[in-house]
């Protein structure tokens, strides 16, 4: 799951600033260290005040396959750009960090030994942080001996990580079975490259986890749900005067005009999932669900907005052609989140390309792959069939173990 969510959602932020992954680096999608183009130091501030995914970013100073082609690098970098945080009296600090190996003090001090720093070190405050950094793989137990890259560059800024555990669900005073874990809900808001006054609406809010990370980037949200009983909750942890009005729409009966609003966007987790009891006041099928949220982005989303919503598969029967479509919804990615060895859940990015028009309405109907979105319907039975086994083998494993 993570190298593929945090890709997509740099992917969409990089969008918003006029950036670009590197054409001078081969991408690794599976690799702790991206190279970006970025138009300015600022950018790339901005940039790090909203990902949750990314841990920092420096200025890329070097970097090679080998130690001889770092020190190759740095001789190139610009002098004039390294010359102002070169100077006497100026403090420094170095980090030496090897992802996935362990290197002792002394090889640290080998790594960094030929750097002509003028400074004086400076390791509690100083006044500028550089970084070596050495790349020995992803997995864990297998490290490479030898760095597949290397790299050297002056700290710019931290990502947003801490928001994860400053928006925990365990902190909240109003959560529900199916609250959504606040970092999945910041990634789905960068995944729709959500910007301060755009309109979010979520058709299934639920306790509102997606729309806080959206409201925390500066949107306007809000939010309808078919369980009355969430409001009248708000209701009840309200103190002094009333702070909101509440009015009782439902994605099946909306309270939107039929204009179209702009910068709207659409955050989604499909109503109650499959751990929830079934509220729906009338018979209505999971693709049917989903083909009414693509047909209502579709009619009200501005030319540019984002659908953000999770599909939840069966793995046997996965493939990209199930992804329910629209003519005037382009899909921009899909990113597994496994959730079991036979179910999985898919973060799905689609933007609006193309006006709607009233044919676009029920252009499902007469599309070939419709039968095949029908699968989605059965999901349920098939997640509990498979928790139902899970069960009676965990029952008989334990049986098993009992003496005779």
């Amino acid at each position: 799951m993570a190298f593929e969510h945090s890709f997509r959602e740099i992917q969409s932020l990089l969008s918003l600033c006029d950036g670009r992954f590197s054409s001078s680096q081969e991408l690794r999608l599976k690799s702790p260290f991206w190279i970006l183009d970025l138009p300015s130091e600022e950018i790339a501030r901005r940039l790090m005040k909203r990902t949750v995914c990314a841990k920092s970013i420096f200025e890329l100073w070097g970097h090679g396959k080998s130690v001889e082609e770092l020190h190759s690098s740095l001789k190139n970098y610009p002098v004039e750009k390294m010359a102002p945080y070169l100077q006497s009296n100026f403090t420094y600090k170095i980090i030496v960090h090897a992802f996935n190996k362990t290197l002792t003090q002394p090889e640290k001090i080998q790594r960094i030994d030929f750097l002509p720093f003028k400074g004086r070190v400076d390791l509690n405050n100083p006044d500028h942080t550089f970084w070596f950094l050495e790349d020995h793989g992803i997995y864990l137990g297998n490290s490479t001996e030898q760095p597949i890259s290397l790299y050297f560059g002056r700290w710019i800024a931290n990502g947003q990580r801490e928001l994860i555990e400053s928006y925990s669900v365990k902190k909240r005073h109003f959560i529900g079975n199916t609250s959504m874990h606040s970092g999945l809900a910041f990634i789905m808001a960068n995944h729709g490259k959500v910007k301060p006054n755009n309109i979010v609406f979520d058709p299934f809010v639920g306790t509102g986890g997606l729309l806080i990370a959206s409201a925390h980037f500066g949107a306007y949200v809000c939010g309808t749900d078919i369980d009355y009983n969430i409001a009248k909750l708000v209701e009840r942890i309200k103190s002094g005067e009333d702070l909101m009005k509440i009015s009782e729409p439902t994605f099946a009966s909306t309270v939107w005009r039929n204009t179209t609003l702009t910068y709207l966007f659409l955050m989604h987790q499909n109503p109650y999932g499959g751990r929830e009891c079934n509220l729906t006041q009338s018979l209505q099928t999971l693709s049917d669900i989903i083909f009414d949220l693509l047909k209502f982005a579709a009619k009200y989303l501005v030319l540019g907005g984002r659908l953000v919503y999770w599909l939840p598969v069966y793995k046997p029967e996965y493939t990209e052609e199930i992804i329910p479509q629209h003519p005037c919804l382009k899909l921009v990615s899909n990113c597994e989140q496994t959730l079991s060895n036979h179910t999985s859940r898919y973060l799905i990015t689609m933007e609006k390309v193309k006006e709607f028009e009233e044919d676009d309405y029920n252009s499902h109907i007469l599309d070939s792959q419709y039968l095949q979105y029908k699968c989605h319907d059965s999901f349920r039975e098939k997640y509990f069939c498979g928790v139902t086994k899970r069960i009676a083998k965990e029952k008989k494993d334990s049986q098993n173990l009992l003496p005779n």
